[in-house]
């Protein structure tokens, strides 16, 4: 049966994403909330009693215990402070005035490419005291997640993750700046980045202690199960968090440029997203069944990485569906770097 989202007051309804995945939450998932409030607290993120109720409302434990169903306890609470991490940065990136000031841009994504780049993993840099929250709590994250993992991986990761705050502050930054409206091709291709979903892909190997050969990853099979799924994501937030952005004045959603490019009102265009969205649900499917029938002695690696994707994809639908973050009526709240965005990503003390 058909079901729809209701949309903000006075606005139609979302309509349904067809996602053909269970409905699963992680057991240890209320640690992982409680873990994750002690955690940003601690490493100076959130500070402010009126910023941790907005963080809290968000719920990215809850986020993480759906989309990481089958990680330990220990895992859990790392992918949920990757998770508070990623979404302050990118609240910065898009709502605060780092998104739209290219010397403060880049001052931090250079602290952030200095922790990456270490070889202690960071750990020198925590001696600091000058080092901004968010590029200590980086450094501590990187430790914990890259002690035990390959090298090759290490590189994936980096790469994704360096490709994700270049795409947000170079591509993203510069078109706010100058105050260009991408084309939707564009858009789609970048968005994989900006949305930080490879970075969240890669983290699915330190759940189920994977190790994905390089010449399995990179190949064009799993390249297009992959996409696939994380356009699924991206796009489904994208569809859930369009009246917050378009409140902020934010572009870079695939709802807006298809009502910008096409001509059509929001109800027209989120209709065609949500059919785009299913229709590339479908399209990682059968991505998957080609996949598993092209690399048939590579299943016990493919198995829970697809698993991965899948929980993803329903993960993400179910958790958009229910988090206050993509309120409208909440959007300037969570515009107020001041309150705790910008001191913890930039140092900037008010």
């Amino acid at each position: 049966m058909s079901t729809h989202t209701m949309g903000e007051a006075g606005l139609a309804p979302i309509p349904e994403i067809h996602c053909p995945f269970p409905h699963r939450v992680n057991p240890h998932a209320d640690r992982a909330r409680a873990h994750l409030a002690g955690w940003v607290q601690r490493t100076g993120l959130v500070h402010r009693e009126s910023a941790r109720k907005r963080f809290d409302q968000a719920d990215f434990g809850w986020f993480a215990a759906l989309v990481y169903p089958t990680a330990s306890l220990r895992h859990l609470e790392l992918m949920a402070d990757w998770f508070a991490w990623l979404f302050l940065v990118d609240d910065q990136l898009d709502d605060g005035s780092a998104g739209r000031n290219p010397d403060r841009m880049e001052q931090m994504v250079a602290g952030m490419q200095d922790v990456l780049g270490s070889p202690d993993f960071g750990v020198s840099l925590l001696c600091d005291p000058d080092v901004p929250p968010a590029v200590a709590s980086l450094a501590e994250l990187w430790q914990r997640t890259a002690v035990d993992a390959p090298a090759h991986w290490r590189r994936r990761f980096i790469r994704h993750l360096r490709d994700c705050l270049v795409t947000a502050t170079v591509w993203e930054g510069g078109n706010r700046i100058r105050g260009i409206v991408p084309d939707e091709v564009t858009y789609i291709e970048n968005r994989r980045h900006t949305g930080a979903i490879y970075v969240c892909m890669d983290l699915i190997d330190i759940v189920e202690r994977l190790d994905v050969p390089e010449e399995l990853y990179d190949g064009a099979e799993f390249t297009s199960a992959l996409d696939a799924a994380c356009n699924v994501v991206c796009w489904t937030n994208d569809v859930y968090s369009l009246d917050k952005e378009r409140s902020l004045g934010e572009v870079h959603n695939i709802a807006y440029l298809a009502q910008y490019h096409r001509g059509l009102d929001r109800e027209q265009a989120l209709a065609e997203v949500c059919a785009a969205t299913s229709a590339e649900t479908e399209r990682f499917l059968a991505a998957e069944r080609h996949l598993l029938s092209a690399r048939p002695g590579q299943s016990a690696v493919l198995a829970p990485y697809l698993a991965g994707m899948r929980t993803w994809i329903r993960g993400n639908l179910d958790w958009s569906r229910r988090t206050k973050r993509y309120q409208a009526g909440t959007a300037v709240s969570w515009a107020r770097p001041a309150d705790y965005v910008e001191r913890a990503l930039i140092g900037v003390d008010q």
